[in-house]
């Protein structure tokens, strides 16, 4: 009777603060840090932490039917970093394994087309398996003319690796164009960097959100973060609530961004 009456007013605290949070100004762009999966598995007593992982890729569904209920536009999720790459083996093949699948879901999914949701991973694809890469190719190629909403995965990413590979690229381009080192060096500039980032054509996030209770980026978006505003939830990602992704932008909407000034 507890549980159905708490189930009760959980709901309908979910429905205020929805309607409270439409009337206001929502973000574009929301990053999500999709901490806590293995912390889920170990807190459920799961049989494997692939399963924890599992739990996750289930999450993003209801996340974007919620960011489509609140017409935000895009989210970027982090789902790998360079760092994760470095764990155990068997574990790393079964969690690359549930990536891929989500991918491959998602590109396959009617509403993905439907709902005309574009695709994009960011990262050093050179460091994925052949068979995630060949996923990743897939599901950009059929979801790439699409512009209502946009979908970036972020594997095998890490920001400091995205900021030097930004400058190696930029400095390559002008060494083929024969600059000279003056010219090389009075050309590194913010925005000229930032033509080079995995992120290039992608507006900077207004919101990044990090589940599992970390009070961090690790990493995440470095550059791109520079203006946005941050917020940090306790809850594991396989248990992030529509309530909590309510609270996290009603957060956003409290704050006044000044973008330095």
């Amino acid at each position: 009777m507890l549980s159905g009456f708490t189930s009760l007013l959980y709901h309908l605290y979910e429905k205020k603060l929805f309607s409270e949070v439409k009337k206001d100004r929502l973000p574009y762009h929301i990053g999500l840090i999709l901490d806590g999966n293995r912390r889920y598995a170990r807190e459920k007593k799961l049989e494997s932490l692939s399963e924890g992982y599992q739990k996750g890729a289930d999450k993003l569904d209801e996340v974007l039917c919620w960011c489509e209920e609140l017409c935000i536009k895009m989210i970027t999720i982090w789902v790998l970093s360079t760092e994760n790459l470095s764990r155990d083996t068997e574990e790393l093949d079964k969690l690359l394994k549930v990536i891929e699948n989500k991918i491959m879901a998602i590109a396959q999914d009617p509403r993905t087309h439907r709902k005309q949701i574009r695709v994009r991973v960011v990262g050093k694809m050179e460091l994925l398996p052949e068979s995630t890469r060949r996923v990743i190719f897939h599901a950009e190629e059929v979801t790439r003319k699409y512009q209502s909403f946009f979908l970036n995965i972020a594997v095998g990413y890490g920001g400091r690796q995205e900021i030097v590979d930004a400058v190696k690229k930029l400095l390559k381009t002008r060494i083929t164009q024969e600059d000279s080192l003056e010219a090389i060096v009075n050309s590194l500039t913010p925005d000229e960097i930032s033509k080079y980032l995995y992120t290039f054509d992608l507006p900077d996030p207004d919101l990044i959100i990090r589940t599992s209770g970390e009070i961090r980026l690790s990493g995440f978006l470095l550059w791109q973060s520079a203006y946005s505003e941050f917020y940090f939830c306790d809850v594991n990602w396989p248990a992030f609530r529509k309530i909590d992704f309510l609270r996290a932008i009603r957060s956003y909407q409290q704050r006044e961004r000044r973008f330095g000034v």
